[in-house]
């Protein structure tokens, strides 16, 4: 009950016989009046924490650009030199054509790196059965640098360190190029020294195209996985550069 009606300022008088719960001047009933304010109440509140939250491509936005506060130089000078140096190993990477020479991107010292994660996704993903342990080569290579861009990213807050592993999953997706687009001639040399015509049944992409009835579009695919890991590439030294651009103003 309100001695004095929200709506209208009546005071109730001690005269006034009606029900407590009815102003006698305007007849505004409380019980719906007080509904209605607790209403707007929680639509306020509910507006007012959505304008609070972010939300999830905000977070994701503040965690790729967030550099921190105070950067020194032998830090920033240190960064500099490596960024320019996998500019240009990035680059040549890049120029590569591996319709031309696919054998040009295996002589790398990346390419000793990828195989190592390309072996042990094998016998990772051996338990979820035939396919995708063979598919699981290509997912090793592919899952460990995407795991030292989030390690970086959200552990470690070093988005410099997070380009450059972004520069490494495009090189691996450049990688992978070559024995997708040997599918199904199989002339690549594999592990143990021979080739997949040498050795049927070893060529990983000779069987998952197989499996999929895919392998007449080997090159269509391995084009995608050489333009992908050129787009991503791209993007790393974007990133890399705005991180460092970003210390170069927050030196001390």
């Amino acid at each position: 009950m309100y001695d004095i009606c929200p709506k209208c300022q009546y005071r109730r008088q001690a005269t006034d016989t009606g029900d407590p719960g009815i102003c006698p001047a305007c007849c505004l009933i409380f019980s719906k009046w007080m509904k209605q304010q607790f209403a707007v109440q929680e639509v306020t509140a509910t507006t007012e924490t959505a304008a609070d939250d972010p939300g999830f491509f905000r977070f994701l936005v503040d965690n790729l650009l967030y550099v921190e506060p105070k950067t020194e130089p032998v830090f920033f000078y240190s960064r500099a030199i490596l960024y320019t140096g996998f500019l240009v190993w990035g680059w040549y990477f890049i120029m590569m054509d591996f319709a031309v020479d696919p054998f040009e991107i295996g002589k790398s010292f990346m390419h000793n790196i990828n195989l190592v994660f390309h072996e042990a996704g094998h016998i990772i993903f051996r338990p979820f059965g035939w396919f995708i342990m063979i598919l699981g080569g290509t997912l090793g290579q592919l899952l460990m640098p995407l795991v030292v861009i989030l390690a970086f990213m959200f552990k470690n807050h070093d988005n410099f360190a997070a380009s450059i592993g972004l520069w490494w999953l495009g090189q691996s997706f450049m990688d992978c190029a070559p024995y997708i687009d040997d599918a199904l001639e199989q002339k690549l040399v594999l592990l143990g020294g021979r080739t997949g015509a040498d050795a049927p049944g070893n060529h990983d992409w000779n069987n998952i195209l197989g499996e999929l009835n895919r392998l007449e579009k080997c090159h269509d695919y391995a084009s995608i996985a050489d333009m992908t890991g050129t787009i991503l590439m791209i993007i790393a030294f974007i990133w890399g550069g705005y991180i460092l651009h970003r210390q170069f103003k927050n030196m001390f």
